[in-house]
């Protein structure tokens, strides 16, 4: 896998980042705190966020393919990931909390937990890289629908 990360120059501090699979990522930075400092302009997520973004999208993906395997007629599959960084450099991530959301009819609450459980502890790739510095939790409420 390969991706290419190049600064867009100027007075700022955004990137852009092709994909391997030929897809564009803007990132940029906050406006400066101090004059002289380096800031961005506030026009795209932080990198910090795209990790957190992909986290939920590598995760949420796991859990969704898992009940659809599974035969569970799963509607919609929502994570809300709550986190919290190192006050020092590197500022790394020290707690996550994700909060699933999954919808469907007639679903299993031992599968839809187990499908959340198996993401968090086998296949999520994203989440066992953050493993490594942050504290870890989940939530799973399911929603049935008719």
């Amino acid at each position: 896998m390969q991706c290419t990360v190049q600064w867009e120059g100027g007075d700022g501090m955004a990137f852009t980042a092709q994909t391997e699979t030929g897809h564009t990522l803007r990132m940029d930075g906050a406006p400066a705190s101090a004059p002289g400092e380096p800031g961005g302009h506030n026009l795209a997520p932080r990198p910090m966020e795209t990790v957190l973004a992909g986290t939920g999208g590598c995760t949420a993906y796991d859990v969704v393919y898992i009940l659809k395997k599974a035969r569970q007629d799963v509607r919609g599959c929502t994570v809300r990931i709550d986190a919290e960084r190192a006050a020092t450099d590197p500022k790394v991530f020290t707690r996550i909390h994700m909060h699933f959301t999954v919808t469907g009819k007639d679903l299993r609450p031992d599968m839809v937990h187990r499908a959340v459980e198996l993401s968090h502890t086998k296949y999520c790739s994203a989440s066992a890289m953050l493993e490594k510095t942050a504290e870890i939790t989940f939530a799973v409420e399911i929603v049935a629908q008719e």
